[in-house]
């Protein structure tokens, strides 16, 4: 045995669970890949929560695939935002060809062509996938104010607003029913309540009124509404037993994709709400993906990012994974990023002083390897390659592997 086949069977070794695990590649060491040492992501941890990062084209999104995949094959199901429109392959077999072949090789994979059961669905009326709505309510302020683009006091008089309707029963299903209610607080009949509420000025609700107007020149009026989507619709099994996978597709809020994104928090957190505790279990019972992340936190207030904090570390005693995808770590909070247990990093590009410097903070999120020199190995990886460290069945960080990552089973192109 060589000493990088030797190095290559150490860093498998911590990779060797006793409970299901998905598959995720093979132990590259100077850039030999060793089809026998496997790099392995336990089922049981995956709702201590994960970051996929990497630069435009190193392969993130092949690599959620290859979860969502593995993960449906496991009776898993998932949830991912499907913002390019690159991951409706799932619901057709893909094609082998010379590079699969070659990839299959170096990964020790039996591939074989598959496809997944997939649902589409997308925001308001417009796409083509299952239009879904959420009611003005349950989305609740700070979620709307990160929509609108609204500031910390903009945000906070909206809180305001919100809690008068709840305290005078009225129920904000759309756009129009909040639109009445500011519009009732600024008129001459309605001083006396926007006085009571405290902390208003009408200048403010302004400012929100206008907001509004341009979310629903936006179309944003097609999905607040009834009938709201069900939690439950989002946790189903195919007859064969597989998770099905729930694509959100962005189509017609291309233009605005912190609602997108924003929307899509707002499921996680309804889920919060909807399931129960369960602690941990052999295998979770949703895992969620948010792809582009960083359209998630762009000028997001600080109870925003609280809420998703909180969200994050919280929901996973419900049974529920949550995977962040973005180009750079820096991209997610510290406070977000502290709860995340599997580190997938592709490729990083260090071309300018602000690359430099997220390529050092990502150093420093993984383990001391002695095999590999991290900074170099980070800006070295080939496409479909990623530097891993997951959590072990014990919850302790297993050791630095560049690894070559299996290719999906489903089609790789957009249906």
């Amino acid at each position: 045995m060589t000493d990088a086949a030797g190095a290559a069977q150490t860093i498998a070794a911590g990779y060797n669970f006793t409970g299901t695990a998905l598959e995720l590649g093979t132990v590259s060491i100077d850039g030999t890949a060793h089809a026998d040492a496997k790099v392995r992501i336990p089922l049981s941890m995956m709702n201590r929560h994960g970051l996929v990062a990497g630069a435009t084209g190193a392969g993130k999104t092949k690599t959620l695939q290859l979860i969502a995949e593995q993960l449906s094959a496991n009776g898993v199901p998932v949830i991912m935002a499907d913002i390019k429109g690159d991951l409706s392959g799932l619901s057709k077999p893909g094609e082998s060809n010379e590079k699969i072949v070659e990839r299959s090789g170096q990964t020790g994979d039996d591939w074989q062509a598959n496809s997944f059961p997939a649902e589409f669905v997308s925001l308001g009326d417009k796409g083509i996938g299952v239009p879904i709505r959420a009611t003005i309510t349950s989305f609740g302020p700070i979620l709307l104010a990160k929509v609108l683009g609204l500031n910390d006091t903009q945000e906070s008089t909206l809180g305001l607003i919100f809690h008068w309707a709840d305290q005078k029963g009225l129920a904000l299903l759309d756009l129009k029913d909040l639109r009445q209610v500011i519009t009732h607080l600024t008129s001459d009949e309605g001083k006396a309540d926007l006085k009571g509420i405290g902390g208003v000025s009408s200048a403010t609700a302004g400012v929100i009124l206008r907001a509004l107007s341009n979310l629903e020149a936006d179309g944003g009026d097609t999905f607040f509404g009834e009938p709201e989507i069900d939690p439950a619709d989002l946790l189903r099994v195919a007859a064969d037993g597989r998770g099905i996978v729930t694509l959100f597709e962005l189509g017609d809020q291309a233009a605005r994709p912190a609602l997108f994104s924003t929307f899509l928090m707002w499921i996680l957190a309804d889920l919060f709400q909807y399931l129960p505790e369960v602690g941990d279990l052999d295998k979770p019972k949703v895992v969620f993906i948010f792809d582009e992340s960083h359209l998630l936190f762009n000028d997001a207030s600080k109870a925003f990012k609280e809420q998703v904090v909180q969200t994050v570390k919280l929901i996973r005693s419900k049974g529920v994974g949550v995977f962040f995808c973005s180009q750079l770590p820096t991209d997610i909070p510290n406070e977000v990023l502290s709860q995340l247990g599997a580190r997938i990093q592709h490729a990083l590009r260090a071309f300018t002083p602000e690359d430099q410097k997220a390529l050092s903070k990502t150093v420093k999120t993984y383990p001391v390897s002695d095999v590999y020199k991290l900074d170099s190995a980070l800006t070295s990886l080939g496409t479909g390659e990623a530097v891993v460290t997951v959590l072990s069945e014990k919850g302790a960080p297993t050791p630095v592997a560049w690894t070559v990552l299996r290719a999906p089973r489903s089609s790789m192109a957009a249906v």
